[in-house]
């Protein structure tokens, strides 16, 4: 009927206002031309976010002059070009003057050379998740930085010293997350002096980079990927949970790498949750042919990242079950897309000096698939696979296998389930969940 009020507009401006956060800022302020009810219920919102081209129109029609809330939770920005920066760093000032909790800067221009900045960002006391994305810019603090609040700390695609590094840590006394994504100058990384820091995550990139060092013997939660030369954790005692793989893209590798990257495995020895993504377990399975050392651990949660083709050699992940007696749950993701050319490995087994015939290391139980990629791997693949984690735990309660949809729907697959399952006293479960178990470090910036 005339004059009645829908249901929706019927709703509280705070409830109005949470819904708008979740579209884009333009569809938002175009709300206000719904009626007399919407005009100004935008105003208010508390989440902002902004891309290139909204940016502009944000300042063409001069939205900052209209934006009312006075306090904000979230705001969001990528910038495309570098002529954006000062409308950048003018929603900066505003949202820092409201008090902002959580901020994600990005500027996407492959032109920019250098990020300064502003003057009123290095002193604030209410941000407490911030993330800076920069595309490979120099990212240097002019002055001492007082992010007094700040708890998680994302920095991505930054050129970043050593030095500019601990200049924005000294400044963060509450931090306990830490984030560096690709920012490969660094080459030490001391967190001793951040008490309350918990989770570190590092991705290096895939090209040849020095070495890191990371002294870190208070945090209880490591995500690394390597590059071609992993990261020298020179005192992280205080681990409980860690995820480590290599970023593989080169062939030109040596033995001597691929050692350096298997010893990182030393420092996760009295961790009690651990991940081993689908390439790193390739360079385990090289270092236990040629017969090296390998650590004792006391794991009781093992997620392992596998796929399920020819090319997969499982000495590396029989020796983590074997060497981890205390484990009671192992979860395989073989959905992951980790995969060494063919050609490399065989390299490496031809290096295999203990065998007369390294081909023949191919020939025994350590090839257990025949098909040639994991798209083509068949049910009875699954089988010998599962049969082979069990076959070489000792106290395991509890096995999570992720596979594709069409393992479980093939012929015979529920039979052979059940023949595993009658023949051991693990409770197996089956899951299609579509996404690996980690991302390695792959993290967007996400608000609560």
């Amino acid at each position: 009927m005339e004059g009645e009020v829908d249901i929706i507009s019927s709703l509280p401006d705070v409830i109005l206002q949470h819904i708008l956060c979740f579209n884009p800022i333009e569809l938002a302020i175009r709300t206000s031309l719904l009626s007399k009810r919407w005009r100004y219920v935008w105003c208010d919102t508390p989440s902002l976010s902004f891309n290139g081209g909204t940016l502009k129109l944000a300042s063409l029609y001069k939205t900052q002059n209209r934006y009312t809330a006075p306090k904000m939770m979230n705001l969001q920005i990528r910038a495309c070009e570098n002529r954006d920066i000062p409308l950048l760093n003018s929603w900066i000032e505003l949202a820092i003057s409201r008090n902002v909790d959580n901020m994600s800067l990005e500027i996407v221009s492959h032109l920019l050379d250098k990020y300064d900045i502003p003057e009123f960002f290095y002193n604030n006391t209410s941000l407490k998740q911030l993330n800076f994305e920069f595309y490979f810019a120099d990212l240097i603090p002019r002055r001492p930085v007082s992010w007094t609040s700040l708890k998680e700390l994302s920095l991505r695609f930054c050129k970043l010293s050593d030095e500019s590094v601990a200049k924005f840590l000294s400044g963060c006394p509450i931090l306990e997350s830490l984030t560096l994504y690709f920012c490969d100058e660094l080459r030490v990384l001391d967190l001793s002096k951040l008490p309350r820091l918990q989770t570190l995550q590092v991705v290096r990139n895939f090209w040849g980079t020095d070495p890191l060092k990371i002294v870190a013997p208070q945090i209880h939660r490591l995500i690394v990927r390597n590059s071609q030369f992993p990261c020298t954790l020179v005192d992280v005692s205080s681990l409980t949970e860690a995820k480590v793989n290599i970023c593989f893209e080169s062939l030109e590798r040596n033995l001597e790498d691929d050692s350096l990257q298997v010893k990182v495995l030393e420092k996760f020895q009295n961790v009690e949750k651990l991940t081993i993504g689908g390439d790193f377990l390739q360079m385990v399975s090289f270092s236990e042919l040629r017969g090296e050392p390998f650590p004792m651990f006391k794991v009781k949660d093992l997620t392992i990242e596998t796929s399920i083709f020819q090319f997969v050699i499982p000495a590396g992940i029989k020796r983590v079950l074997q060497n981890s007696p205390d484990l009671k749950k192992l979860t395989i993701h073989t959905r992951t897309c980790d995969t060494m050319p063919g050609n490399y490995i065989d390299r490496h087994l031809d290096s295999v000096d203990s065998d007369p015939d390294p081909d023949q290391c191919l020939q025994s139980e350590d090839r257990i698939f025949r098909n040639k990629s994991r798209w083509d791997a068949e049910s009875k693949h699954v089988a010998s696979f599962m049969e082979l984690m069990l076959k070489n735990t000792k106290r395991l309660e509890k096995m999570i296998v992720h596979l594709e949809d069409r393992y479980l729907k093939a012929r015979g697959f529920k039979s052979l389930v059940q023949t595993l399952s009658r023949n051991t006293d693990v409770s197996i479960v089956f899951s299609t969940k579509p996404t690996r178990s980690d991302e390695w470090g792959i993290i967007g910036f996400k608000f609560d």
